[in-house]
């Protein structure tokens, strides 16, 4: 059993559900997971006891997404290493010190240092060349804000003309917009300051999703945000990938249309694996 807020048909408009969720008041009631048709996980950070949560529920039969595997796998900025033949950024993970300055002496134009495990440009730091004293507090800023694991990214140049968000849904490329850091700032977050800005998207766009495509659905992925600098991948976010609102209010296209179509073709799907088989008779 489960607490759960409850909507009725007449209820469910974006308007409605947002307001009484954020005011708290939607009505409360004990469900029973097992008869739950899906489970979308949309939280972050995530954690050890939604990882639990999602696997009792998976284990009761109900489809989760993405999976708690999955999430472990890939909801880390260290999973971008994995992607050996995708066009990425110099990218090293490691918990040494000296190993990751090292690796930073190498970047002439700089190098970027952020926890594998965080959110919304938290720990991230950008450490000029040759320059050990802010390399050695951006290590440890890392360090503390998230589980040890450090990641180091050579600096790109080209992040001066901003950075895409490309949404990905199953091997599709819905739409992307740029974000612009804010003056003085290197992160392009939105909560840092960045500023969203339509943006075209280019055959060079197409070909990193392909190329991104076979591994996203080899780990479980279905959804992700595709973060890229100079056409280059710089992160996949798959555990709370954002952008859609945003691409929707520069192009005027009902982008959640595709994706709430994707999910009740898979709840039909899975449904239709857990029937036993129908017998003719004679």
């Amino acid at each position: 059993m489960a607490r759960a807020h409850v909507f009725s048909p007449q209820e469910i408009s974006r308007e409605s559900l947002c307001e009484k969720l954020r005011g708290r008041t939607a009505a409360r009631r004990y469900i029973e997971l097992g008869r739950l048709d899906l489970l979308l996980l949309r939280i972050n950070p995530i954690n050890a006891s939604v990882l639990s949560f999602a696997s009792l529920v998976e284990r009761l039969g109900v489809p989760v997404l993405c999976t708690p595997s999955t999430l472990v796998r890939t909801s880390n900025k260290a999973y971008l290493a994995t992607l050996t033949d995708v066009p990425t950024p110099r990218t090293l993970v490691s918990r040494s010190f000296s190993t990751l300055s090292a690796f930073a002496a190498d970047q002439p134009t700089g190098t970027i240092i952020k926890p594998a495990r965080a959110s919304g440009g938290r720990g991230i730091q950008l450490v000029p060349p040759q320059s050990p004293m802010p390399l050695e507090a951006a290590l440890d800023g890392a360090r503390d804000a998230g589980d040890g694991y450090i990641v180091a990214q050579e600096y790109l140049v080209a992040a001066e003309e901003g950075e895409k968000r490309l949404v990905w849904l199953d091997g599709r490329l819905l739409g992307g917009y740029l974000r612009r850091r804010a003056p003085g700032e290197f992160r392009h977050n939105l909560k840092q300051g960045g500023q969203p800005e339509p943006c075209e998207i280019t055959p060079q766009d197409h070909a990193l999703i392909d190329a991104l495509t076979p591994h996203l659905r080899a780990d479980g992925v279905w959804f992700a945000g595709v973060d890229v600098i100079g056409g280059q991948v710089v992160e996949v976010n798959t555990l709370n990938p954002g952008g859609l609102h945003m691409i929707q209010e520069f192009t005027g296209l009902d982008l959640t249309a595709p994706v709430i179509q994707w999910l009740e073709a898979h709840v039909a799907t899975q449904i239709s694996l857990r029937l036993p088989p129908q017998v003719s008779s004679p």
